[in-house]
C-alpha cells in the first residue's frame, strides 16, 4: 500500500540521514571502541574528529567537547579509542599543534601494570610549548629591568635638584622610553597570536617532529651507507681475480714462445734450422722445375722417342727462395 511505501522510504531516509550525520562527524556506526574521558583547562582548537595519538600511531578520535559547569572551570573530553590497546591507568593526555595549524590530541603512556578501562578519565598535562619557555625565562629578566627602571627612576627625582631642568627632561624621556620599551616587549611574549608565537610554535612542532623521528632516519642512513658500500665493492675482486689469471697465461705463453723448447719457440730462435728449412724449400723448386723441363728424364713413356740427354738443372727456373734469401 502507498503507506507501507511512504513508511519504508522514510526508514530509509533516516537510516541514511543519522549515517551520513555520523560520517560528517567522523564517526563510524559499525566501528566498536572505548570511551575515554579528560578534562583540559583550555582546549586549544580542539574539535570533534580530531585525531587521538599514542607515539605518532593514531588510535582514535575526539567525539565531543562538553563544559564542565556553568563558571567554564574545564572542558570535558570525550575521546573514542577504536585499537584494543592497552593503556595504563597513569597515562597522561596533552593537546599538540602542527606546522600547518592541525591540533591533535595525545596520549603519553605510563608505566603502572593496571589498564584503564572503557569510561574512565585520563589525567591532563598543559603542554608549555617552546614559547612557553622562552617566556619562563625572559619573565625575570623583564622584572629585574622593572626594579632597575624604577630605582633610576628614584635616582633621577634625587638629581632633579642638581641638573638642569633640559637633563631632567632628556633623563626622564629615556626612562619614559626604556619603561614603553618593556612593555611592548612583555605584551609581545604575552600575545599568543603574534608572529613571534607562531615562529616559536612552528619551531618546537618541527623539533618534536625531529625527535619522533629520529628512529626513522638512522634506518635510512643506515640503509643508504650499506647500499653505498655494496655498489663501491661490487665485482671488483672478481674482475681484479680474472685480470691477475689472464695475465699469468699470457705470461707463460710469451714464455714459451721466447724459449727454444717448443716448435713455435725453435722456429723464431733457432737460426741454423731455419737457414736448413731454406734450403730444402729451395732444392725442392729445382727439382719440380727440372721435372717439368725434362719429364723424359724421370718417366720414359715414349714408344719412338729418344731418351733425354740433356744435363739436370743446377738452379730453378725462377728462384723465388734464393731472391727472398738474397732479400
Amino acid at each position: 500500500s502507498n503507506e507501507t511505501k511512504v513508511g519504508a522510504l522514510t526508514a530509509v531516509a533516516i537510516t541514511v540521514l543519522i549515517l551520513g550525520f555520523n560520517f560528517l562527524k567522523g564517526r563510524n556506526i559499525a566501528e566498536t571502541s572505548d570511551e575515554l574521558y579528560a578534562v583540559f583547562k583550555s582546549v586549544k582548537g580542539v574539535g570533534p574528529a580530531n585525531p587521538v595519538l599514542i607515539n605518532g600511531l593514531q588510535v582514535g578520535k575526539v567525539a565531543a567537547l562538553k563544559e564542565k559547569d556553568k563558571n567554564l572551570s574545564g572542558v570535558i573530553v570525550t575521546i573514542n579509542i577504536t585499537k584494543d590497546i592497552n593503556i595504563p591507568d597513569n597515562s597522561v593526555a596533552a593537546i599538540n599543534s602542527d606546522l600547518l595549524g592541525s591540533t591533535s590530541l595525545e596520549i603519553i603512556l605510563g608505566d603502572s601494570p593496571n589498564f584503564i578501562k572503557s569510561g574512565g578519565t585520563l589525567q591532563t598535562v598543559t603542554n608549555p610549548g617552546l614559547l612557553g619557555e622562552v617566556k619562563g625565562v625572559l619573565s625575570p629578566a623583564i622584572d629585574n629591568l622593572n626594579k632597575t627602571l624604577a630605582s633610576l627612576d628614584v635616582f633621577i627625582q634625587k638629581l632633579n635638584t642638581v641638573v638642569d631642568p633640559n637633563t631632567s627632561n632628556n633623563i626622564q624621556g629615556i626612562v619614559a622610553n626604556l619603561t614603553r620599551s618593556s612593555k611592548s616587549l612583555e605584551s609581545l611574549l604575552n600575545n599568543q597570536t603574534g608572529m613571534l608565537a607562531k615562529t616559536l610554535g612552528n619551531m618546537e612542532s618541527v623539533t618534536g617532529n625531529l625527535a619522533r623521528n629520529n628512529g626513522k632516519i638512522d634506518s635510512t642512513l643506515t640503509n643508504l651507507e650499506r647500499t653505498t658500500n655494496k655498489l663501491s665493492n661490487a665485482g671488483i675482486d672478481e674482475a681484479i681475480a680474472e685480470m691477475k689469471s689472464t695475465l699469468k697465461h699470457l705470461d707463460n705463453a710469451i714464455s714459451k714462445i721466447d724459449s727454444k723448447d717448443g716448435t713455435l719457440g725453435m722456429l723464431l730462435n733457432d737460426r741454423k734450422l731455419y737457414e736448413e728449412l731454406h734450403q730444402t724449400s729451395r732444392s725442392l723448386t729445382i727439382l719440380l722445375d727440372d721435372v717439368r723441363t725434362h719429364p723424359k728424364r724421370y718417366v720414359n713413356i715414349s714408344v719412338f722417342g729418344k731418351k733425354d740427354k740433356g744435363g739436370a738443372l743446377k738452379t730453378a727456373l725462377y728462384d723465388s727462395t734464393a731472391t727472398r734469401g738474397n732479400q
